[in-house]
């Protein structure tokens, strides 16, 4: 059912021979350990013994930490393997998703704006060294998801658009490029293909609605392409597919339908025998409600397997889920030719990644390139490039507006518009150091502005200013916020031109409720407004008063650069890769 001959392993009588005899001389015990992904807890030696000495691990994946410690983990990992382990990382952008002193190369849907497939190659290409020089060998990226709904924040800025066409380029663009590094695995996700729902399969069901003939021109039409390209493994998705699934089982009912990591039909049928896929499978996280809601743990773990995945992210508990897989081996719930098929793929993906070859001690570099390939001059070359061709004028009905000129516009008022606080992202902020004081995209905005000869100031809400008065221990005049509104005309005196400045992440941005306050822009028919996002793409369908609207796709200092250039030039190179009028009729006027 394997063909170690075929891609994307292409292994030679040696490697196959090595494959099969490993497989035979296992115990039940290593077998079931191979079929396991785990998220280190620690890098305590003795910790990460028992993950392999006792658990047998088939691969690993890590929380973020400095390269140097991705590397020592690594050698651990390898020193107790008795079979050569999967070191997994999510470089979603580049080289930080493999450690935070790595090389961010672009967002995917910033990639995608530029419409360069050598960008996603190139995004591929330093992750791929990025990874190696760690010590991990597999890459869970591309992302190849296609934005179809504007609200599905799980693939957002991680897709590379809504146009299969490019999100096939770009994928197969990035995996070429992570190829050009030996030995590093390219991981496509999420099978079957997110995108569609705004639900998050982490907290809920999520729904792929196509059919059978819409999904294989579309999602199915990426996945071939990547597939037929050679791509290493697959992971797959808690997504449910009611439409497909009435299309290839006639007459089946809601409470029969399953994600596509439990259904045989999507994993096996149509991955494997339709689409043709050799290579290995991996489940997304298996602790994800998507997943977890359907059945209780001990009957889905099995099911998963039986289905056609090859592999599980992650323990829930380890010695719980362990026992339970080894039991469902030793009594024939999964039978000896499915753990044999599924192991063939995962030590056949490993032989063709060389690390059958390699002594322990080999299996991770020294460490003593690792500092020049995380801070590759050459690497960082590529992200303010991107910023350049990224920057995308999506609405521009107010021509006379751009470019900015201080002769037109000297007085600029820059209103900051964030989101509500994520206390997940705040804490991922602090423990990576996020504590200290940085500059905001309002302030590098107004130097960059300032520089050019305009004449800035940056707005001050009625909420920030009661703010200011009760840390200082003033009783608040709540007249700022209620009656605190000056006249249009001194309004329309102050500035010239108006930028809201849109730095929302996720969910919808916060005006502070201000009844009138400069955060939300009313003004657009008294002053000129330029609307620009520094990340979430779709501001339109909170604010579709906009006359002109920009999309940055992220506040790094290149990215600065490139839209002051872009606002001063009128040199707007991106291309909306999404619909960023987000399917409203009213964001267009």
């Amino acid at each position: 059912m394997v063909n170690l001959k075929a891609k994307p392993y292409c292994l030679s009588d040696a490697d196959i021979a090595w494959v099969e005899q490993t497989i035979a001389g296992m115990t039940p015990e290593e077998k079931v350990g191979q079929l396991f992904f785990q998220l280190t807890a620690s890098q305590e030696e003795d910790y990460l013994r028992e993950l392999m000495e006792k658990y047998h691990l088939g691969g690993c994946r890590y929380n973020g930490m400095p390269g140097e410690k991705v590397l020592a983990q690594n050698k651990i990992l390898q020193k107790y393997a008795k079979i050569p382990v999967f070191i997994a990382c999510n470089p979603e952008k580049g080289g930080d998703g493999v450690c935070p002193d790595g090389t961010t190369v672009g967002a995917g849907i910033k990639v995608g704006a530029t419409g360069k497939t050598e960008y996603a190659e190139a995004m591929g290409l330093v992750s791929g060294a990025q990874i190696a020089a760690t010590g991990c060998n597999m890459a869970f990226a591309p992302v190849v998801d296609i934005l179809y709904n504007h609200e599905c924040e799980e693939v957002l800025s991680r897709s590379f658009g809504n146009d299969p066409e490019r999100v096939a380029a770009m994928g197969k663009a990035y995996m070429d490029g992570l190829h050009k590094t030996e030995g590093v695995a390219a991981t496509a996700k999420h099978f079957p293909g997110n995108g569609q729902d705004y639900r998050d399969a982490h907290i809920s069901n999520n729904i792929n609605s196509f059919n059978h003939d819409k999904w294989m021109a579309t999602y199915g039409h990426v996945y071939k392409t990547l597939i037929d390209g050679g791509l290493d493994a697959i992971m797959g998705g808690h997504i449910l597919m009611p439409e497909l699934m009435r299309d290839v089982k006639p007459g089946i009912t809601y409470e029969e339908m399953l994600p596509a990591t439990l259904c045989k039909e999507i994993m096996t049928d149509l991955l494997r025998d339709e689409l043709g896929f050799n290579g290995m499978v991996v489940t997304d996280a298996s602790h994800m409600v998507g997943m977890t809601n359907q059945m209780t743990r001990r009957e889905m773990l099995p099911l998963s397997i039986n289905a056609g995945c090859d592999m599980f992210l992650f323990f829930n508990d380890p010695d719980e889920d362990y026992g339970t897989m080894i039991d469902a081996y030793k009594n024939g719930i999964i039978s000896e030719e499915r753990m044999v098929e599924a192991l063939t793929r995962i030590l056949g993906l490993k032989a063709k990644m060389g690390l059958n070859k390699k002594a322990k001690e080999e299996l991770c570099p020294s460490g003593e390139e690792l500092q020049s390939i995380l801070h590759n001059p050459a690497f960082a070359e590529y992200a303010p490039k991107i910023s350049r061709d990224a920057v995308t004028l999506v609405k521009n009905l107010d021509k006379n507006v751009l470019p900015l000129s201080p002769e037109k516009t000297k007085r600029i008022m820059i209103v900051p518009i964030k989101g509500v606080d994520n206390p997940l992202m705040a804490l991922a902020a602090m423990a990576m150091g996020g504590g200290m004081a940085r500059k905001t995209p309002a302030e590098k905005l107004k130097e960059r502005l300032e520089a050019k000869g305009f004449e800035v100031f940056i707005y001050e809400s009625p909420i920030d200013k009661i703010k200011a008065m009760m840390a200082r221990g003033e009783k608040p005049s709540l007249n700022i916020y209620f009656a605190g509104k000056h006249s249009i005309a001194d309004f329309v005196a102050q500035q010239d031109l108006v930028i809201s400045l849109f730095d929302v992440m996720n969910g919808h941005p916060s005006f502070g409720l201000s009844k009138g306050g400069g955060e939300i822009p009313w003004y657009v028919h008294e002053l000129p407004v330029v609307g620009i996002s520094v990340n979430k793409p779709t501001m339109l369908a909170d604010c579709p008063m906009l006359r002109t609207y920009i999309n940055a796709y992220d506040s790094a200092d290149h990215t600065m650069d490139a839209i002051v250039d872009a606002l001063v030039t009128g040199d707007f190179r991106g291309s909306d890769p999404i619909d960023s009028f987000c399917g409203m009729w009213d964001t267009r006027i």
